[in-house]
């Protein structure tokens, strides 16, 4: 198995999930889609996303150990945050589809 595969699927999961809790806010969300969200879709939201953030520790953890995964996991969070920290301002429009497809990306390679 590559290197590449395990660390391309840790960053996409942390990308989603942040992601996905940027999105449960009122203002990023009005910022990529023009409305606020309902509060049943902000709540899921940040269920999603933090349920996709304990999925990518225990993918990590399971992939590199626990002695190492969860550093790597803090790092994959870092990268994923610059990311999207750049992505959101310039390219909100985009930031909505990268995120489902990034989500859909890092379920694929984790499960491959």
């Amino acid at each position: 198995m590559s290197v590449a595969l395990p660390v391309l699927a840790a960053l996409l999961l942390c990308h989603a999930a942040l992601s996905s809790l940027c999105l449960a806010m009122d203002r990023h969300h009005a910022q990529v889609f023009g409305r606020k969200p309902a509060a049943w879709l902000a709540h899921a939201l940040r269920v999603a996303g933090w349920s996709l953030l304990g999925l990518a520790l225990g993918y990590c953890g399971r992939h590199w150990g626990w002695a190492i995964g969860p550093v790597a996991w803090f790092g994959f969070l870092s990268a994923a945050a610059l990311a999207l920290v750049f992505a959101l301002p310039y390219a909100s429009r985009l930031t909505g589809r990268l995120a489902v497809a990034s989500l859909a990306g890092g379920l694929v390679l984790m499960f491959s």
